[in-house]
């Protein structure tokens, strides 16, 4: 039973799954809510009535990051222990087949901000406050966040960003390409649904395909023999028209 991240699909948008992360009042990520987003993104990829997901905070925040409280109740060995799974957690929401689009209101920070970027493209409220601010409690990103971030802003922006623990407002962060697009606070999921939408009627293998390819690439996991026996396997589902 999953306490803190939900999945609905609206009968207004089929094909579209809404990944709710729901833990108020600041949607911090304990252990619990990791295991819970591993759990969902396995499912809304093996979901076949589900063509593209939001990740959505509700309308206050999207996530203010880590548990500090819980953390300091660990010992070094579960910590470390807790960082593997948050980056199980984060690499699963990362590696769903299909197009993911963060619909982001309110605070992003720390761990909440890497949530994010472990999608395709993230919506933002023009009011939203983003950081990188694990410093700030004397930790260093988790999770792979650090490198997560890197390959968005480039080395020299993360290092900044992570060593001053500075929050970014939205126009910022829409230049260093935190961000995809800015709308109005109230307008953010709406706008979510229509990016999310414009991927339902694609080919569901050759879309999984072309991101598993892409997103190889860039992270240098996917050779270029790699590339072409992932071009292989598309062409071999039998979508080509």
């Amino acid at each position: 039973m999953r306490e803190f991240v939900t999945v609905h699909v609206s009968e207004q948008q089929p094909g579209i799954g809404t990944v709710l992360l729901n833990r108020e009042p600041t949607n911090a990520l304990t252990r619990q809510v990791y295991r819970e987003l591993a759990d969902v993104a396995a499912e809304v990829s093996q979901r076949d009535d589900i063509r593209a997901v939001i990740l959505f905070g509700g309308h206050q925040i999207f996530s203010a990051g880590d548990d500090v409280p819980e953390l300091r109740t660990l010992d070094r060995g579960e910590a470390e222990a807790t960082d593997r799974a948050r980056r199980m957690a984060l690499d699963a929401v990362a590696g769903i087949d299909k197009p993911t689009v963060a619909a982001v209101t309110g605070y992003a920070l720390g761990a909440g901000l890497t949530l994010a970027l472990a999608a395709d493209w993230r919506v933002c409220g023009d009011n939203a406050k983003l950081g990188v601010t694990e410093i700030l409690a004397g930790l260093v990103p988790g999770g792979g966040g650090g490198g997560r971030l890197a390959r968005v802003v480039g080395a020299s922006r993360a290092k900044e960003m992570a060593f001053s623990g500075r929050f970014v407002g939205a126009e910022e962060a829409l230049t260093l390409g935190l961000v995809d697009e800015l709308v109005a606070p109230d307008h953010v999921f709406d706008v979510a649904l229509k990016w999310a939408a414009g991927f339902t009627e694609a080919p569901a293998k050759a879309l999984a395909g072309a991101k598993a390819l892409i997103d190889g690439a860039v992270a240098g996991e996917l050779d270029e023999d790699g590339q072409v026996r992932c071009y292989g396997e598309v062409f071999a589902a039998g979508e080509c028209g």
